[in-house]
């Protein structure tokens, strides 16, 4: 009996140290220097950076063991960071100041150069933002293009309800549903935007010209360890400088192989300038974060049947 309690008293100690170190070991557990960068990326030119220091062997030159893991709608995209499939993202700012609403611990490791065209198909005859009354907008709900359908619609004094929001979350989808006629209006990225425009694809708003910039790339705070963050930094920077220094055209087959798109819309981007890593804006964070909290407001108001 004497040696049971004996057993028994040893076996509970070692139980509880066991569970408090478990306890300790999650606390305080730490990014390992090789552990592996898992980024959730889309087919659209804001990536273009992240692609070039892939295929170019940057990442790995400074260090880095990086994944490129591919989605064609954001919230999958999304979806993969949020379920620990990947450890950073490139999002945009409404997605991710969401994610953070629900809990999620993320820094914002850089903003990028992610732009949006309200595009409108030319058989609808729609030149006007005015002229979306009664009529079908396609984009993908709490992101940046429903935030920006938003601010077309306000922009035009219409009445929300009468500007059809469709969920279309599949870019290339959403830029086929343009192309056959299904859809009047959507918002779309570079470079599917320039393929809508290469259909005689009428542009209405473009953030470029109104200067938001809502794109970013997002680490779950544990992700990567300071000096990884300093080499993907570091990479970013160079892939940027690459780019900017050769022209984006120069990177044509590794756009065509990416993003989905045929030569004759590589053909036809603009002259895109890529910037260095940098903090998203905080005027950007803030529109994001208002808009996000009155569209919680409203929420809130429709389930009190107010």
């Amino acid at each position: 009996m004497k040696q049971f309690i004996i057993f028994f008293s040893v076996f509970s100690l070692l139980v509880s140290c066991g569970g408090n170190a478990e306890r300790q070991f999650s606390d305080d557990v730490q990014p390992d220097d090789s552990a592996q960068l898992r980024i959730a990326v889309m087919p659209t030119l804001d990536c273009l950076p992240l692609y070039v220091a892939d295929a170019c062997g940057i990442f790995e030159e400074n260090g880095l063991d990086v994944s490129l893991l591919p989605y064609t709608a954001q919230m999958d995209c999304d979806t993969a960071f949020e379920r620990g499939r990947a450890n950073a993202v490139v999002s945009d700012l409404v997605r991710t100041e969401m994610m953070k609403d629900k809990g999620l611990d993320l820094r914002y490791v850089t903003a990028t150069d992610a732009s949006w065209q309200l595009l409108t198909n030319y058989t609808s005859r729609i030149k006007q933002l005015k002229q979306l009354d009664d009529k079908m907008l396609a984009m993908t709900r709490f992101s940046a293009t429903h935030y920006l359908s938003d601010k077309a619609v306000d922009s035009a004094h219409l009445k929300t309800a009468r500007v059809f929001r469709i969920q279309v979350n599949d870019v290339g989808v959403r830029l086929g549903m343009l192309q056959t006629g299904i859809m009047d209006a959507l918002l779309l990225p570079e470079p599917q935007a320039t393929a809508a425009r290469n259909e005689k694809a009428l542009v209405l708003m473009d953030t470029r010209q109104i200067d938001y910039r809502l794109g970013v790339v997002a680490f779950s705070r544990r992700a990567a360890t300071e000096r990884q963050l300093s080499a993907f930094k570091k990479s970013y920077d160079l892939a940027c400088d690459s780019i900017n220094d050769q022209g984006v055209k120069y990177y044509s087959n590794l756009i065509i192989k990416r993003c989905g798109v045929d030569r004759a819309t590589v053909d036809s981007l603009p002259d895109i300038q890529f910037n260095h890593s940098q903090e998203p804006r905080k005027v950007d964070i803030e529109r994001a974060a208002a808009w996000l909290k009155l569209q919680k407001g409203k929420k809130d108001v429709d389930e009190q049947g107010l």
